[in-house]
């Protein structure tokens, strides 16, 4: 792993508070912190933690909007021990209640009212035996938790940050696949760093940049290639809780934003909004972006219109901490388009069989990844990790996909059932677990069908249980009250029965052709 520099979260920030303290860390509303402010703020909630009873590898989930107070339990918690936990703010009371209950986490940090959820609320009637307390972000709650250390939680707190090893867990990141329940993703401190090190490094970012996070924090996006990436090479942290793509375009002539990374949506709605100025953009400078099949011209328009003089695409997963490859600065339109990049420095990836073997070059295969930015694993679930992981360390994704000559991989198909709507991945199999729990609902299958908007939105169908009378619009509202938004169905199909294979196996693919979504 890296050598030189900090090895740990805590150590990043303890480092840029000794190089450079008084330069700006983050403008949050009227927050405007220091680096000095931040790490001043990060030690007081340490030693609270500590007098809260958090040790070493115990959890701290996080369940909250982008802003200074999410960024400061995260680093406290870290400082403190601990592995944090993030949260996905469009999560349901019966989604955050599993990944709580299989993370085992102590604390939970939360927000009040968010986007019409009052999230304490949702978590009433979850049976949370591990979880010793909650906390609302800032509020009075949170300051009394503050203030609840003394001198020797936070002597215990410096203790423990300065005990902290690069190959410790700093985050466990739970993901969704194939068999419906949410796996926690593992991955150390030393790994968070140099991964994304190496991608800021790739990207041009440093100290005279002024960042503009709308991915949520509760993703790599927002987090490790966000506010952890701004720490890492002195920009400037700009939290916002929520896209509007008006507001983002005033922010970006009232705040001097250079940079903002984003799913593909969010470029294409300020490309649409009528308040688009090119003289509003003209500090932009870098902008990251990447899906599946993102158009030549959304490149050329971002460049063109928008004023990017750096447009870079990438691929990564959970499982990869983020980043698998990148684009590079003054790579064309089309390979920025067509293609998801060449390998981080250090990091392997090959176009493999489903035996394993590499294909000959150009050729289709299951996209395999080893180095070190491979997760440490799945939390408590050794099986699936040795699943992911050959014994010769590769991680095999699940992806499909090509390599050309000069090692520039582009995704071409899923071999899993996964799809992304507006930039969040959405597994069916977790879907299909959700509405399962629906009264009135015998059989389901959930597949992911195009949507001009967000590129694909779930489409399910439905068989009733026996004399049970499904209504499409009250089936739909049960879903928004059951899962996260951009996981309902925005299609419900009411049938007799599903098609399936002669072993019973549902034919996906029969769901997704037109017929299907007739």
């Amino acid at each position: 792993m890296q050598t030189g520099g900090p090895q740990t979260l805590p150590g990043v920030l303890a480092s840029a508070a000794a190089t450079r303290g008084a330069a700006l860390a983050i403008e949050d509303g009227a927050r405007r912190w220091s680096v000095r402010d931040l790490k001043a703020a990060v030690d007081r909630a340490a030693a609270a933690f500590v007098a809260s009873g958090v040790g070493h590898g115990d959890r701290v989930a996080v369940w909250a909007p982008n802003g200074a107070d999410w960024i400061v339990a995260a680093l406290g918690a870290q400082s403190a021990g601990a592995a944090l936990v993030p949260l996905n703010t469009r999560l349901k009371g019966r989604e955050a209640g599993v990944i709580l209950r299989r993370s085992g986490a102590k604390v939970l940090c939360h927000s009040g009212a968010f986007l019409g959820l009052d999230y304490a609320r949702l978590l009433e009637g979850e049976d949370l035996p591990r979880l010793a307390a909650r906390v609302e972000l800032g509020t009075p709650q949170w300051e009394a938790f503050l203030a609840r250390a003394g001198e020797g939680d936070a002597r215990e707190a410096a203790a423990r940050t300065a005990a902290l090893r690069g190959d410790d867990i700093a985050d466990i990141m739970f993901t969704s696949g194939t068999t419906g329940e949410p796996k926690g993703v593992m991955s150390s401190h030393a790994q968070d760093i140099r991964v994304f090190s190496e991608w800021s490094a790739i990207c041009g970012l440093g100290p005279d940049d002024r960042y503009l996070i709308v991915n949520p924090f509760f993703h790599a996006f927002g987090y490790k290639a966000g506010w952890l990436s701004c720490l890492l090479t002195g920009a400037v942290i700009l939290p916002m809780a929520v896209f509007d793509a008006g507001e983002v375009i005033r922010r970006i002539a009232d705040d001097r934003v250079s940079v903002l990374p984003g799913p593909p949506t969010l470029f294409q709605s300020m490309l649409a909004h009528p308040a688009l100025d090119r003289a509003r953009t003209s500090t932009l400078r870098i902008a990251v972006t990447g899906a599946a099949n993102v158009p030549v011209s959304l490149i050329e328009r971002m460049r063109d219109e928008l004023g990017f003089s750096t447009v870079i695409t990438g691929y990564g997963l959970t499982e990869s901490t983020g980043t698998v490859s990148m684009c590079r600065p003054g790579d064309d339109p089309e390979t920025i388009a067509r293609s998801c990049g060449t390998a981080l420095p250090g990091v392997e990836v090959r176009i493999a069989d489903d035996a394993g073997r590499e294909v000959a070059g150009g050729a289709e295969g299951e996209v395999l990844v080893r180095g070190y930015n491979v997760m440490q694993g799945y939390l408590d679930d050794p099986a699936a990790t040795a699943a992911a992981i050959d014994a010769d360390g590769w991680l095999h994704t699940g992806d499909i996909g090509t390599m050309d000559s000069r090692g520039y991989l582009r995704i071409t198909d899923r071999k899993k059932d996964m799809f992304i709507v507006g930039g969040f991945n959405c597994y069916p199999a977790e879907i299909e677990s959700l509405i399962s729990a629906h009264p009135q609902v015998a059989q389901v299958a959930v597949v992911g069908i195009p949507d001009e908007r967000m590129g694909e939105v779930a489409a399910a169908w439905v068989v009733p249980r026996a004399g049970a009378v499904i209504d499409t619009a009250a089936f739909t509202a049960w879903c928004r009250d059951n899962m996260a938004n951009y996981k309902v169905p925005r299609q419900v199909h009411v049938v007799g029965a599903l098609p399936t294979t002669a072993s019973g196996k549902v034919q996906r693919f029969a769901l997704r052709a037109p017929q299907g979504a007739a």
